[in-house]
């Protein structure tokens, strides 16, 4: 009996490897064609935030890290520098809103040179289906609404939800989430009207970052 289980073991064990070894073959085979996804999947989003008249560089690699200074111990994010014929016309940067119901809430924010917004997207969300989803634009229209914005001093009051005072509406039995989004596209346009030379000056180094 006692034969038995060794043999048993020894099957069991190489089995294990053997399977260990197909899932390790398996990712090494496929590693390009994610790669390949993920980017025309950036890209995709890209093309919504900035638009197509504003760049005829590649987006995925003029991509510079920052830091948003409202976060506090969170990871350097995305910038990606938008040009024309050498010049530079806005950006698509990330942003997070810490404090969605359901956690954070991942943005891109498309922003030219005069401040302005030229597409927002949400990357990434854990919020209720059928309320706070809805700042998804799967589910509805409402992230549409920051195209076009800006902020100012003059302006800065209605950077809120209506249930705040604010421009933005809010959703029925759902006004955190909304609130969180504004607050976070709100404090990014701030630090990009702050840094946006600095952003603008820095290397192109995401792929050092995320090494």
């Amino acid at each position: 009996m006692l034969n038995a289980i060794k043999k048993n073991g020894l099957i069991l064990a190489i089995f294990a490897c053997v399977s260990t070894g197909l899932v390790a073959i398996t990712q090494y085979l496929t590693q390009d064609q994610i790669t390949h996804q993920e980017r025309k999947q950036l890209l995709s989003v890209l093309s919504q935030v900035i638009p197509e008249n504003a760049y005829n560089n590649d987006l995925y690699k003029a991509c510079t890290l920052v830091s948003l200074p409202y976060l506090k111990n969170a990871p350097m994010v995305h910038a990606y520098i938008a040009k024309k014929d050498g010049t530079i016309n806005g950006m698509a940067i990330e942003s997070i809103a810490p404090d969605g119901y359901n956690g954070k809430i991942k943005l891109i924010i498309g922003i030219n040179n005069r401040g302005i917004i030229t597409g927002t997207r949400v990357l990434s969300q854990n919020e209720t289906p059928g309320l706070g989803d809805k700042i998804d634009l799967r589910v509805s229209n409402w992230i549409l609404n920051f195209t076009g914005k800006y902020l100012t001093p003059e302006n800065e009051s209605t950077w809120h939800v209506r249930k705040d005072g604010g421009q933005f509406d809010q959703f029925t039995g759902a006004t955190i989430t909304p609130r969180a989004v504004v607050k976070a596209v709100k404090h990014t346009l701030e630090f990009v009207h702050a840094k946006r030379d600095d952003i603008y000056a820095q290397p192109f180094n995401c792929s050092e970052g995320e090494k």
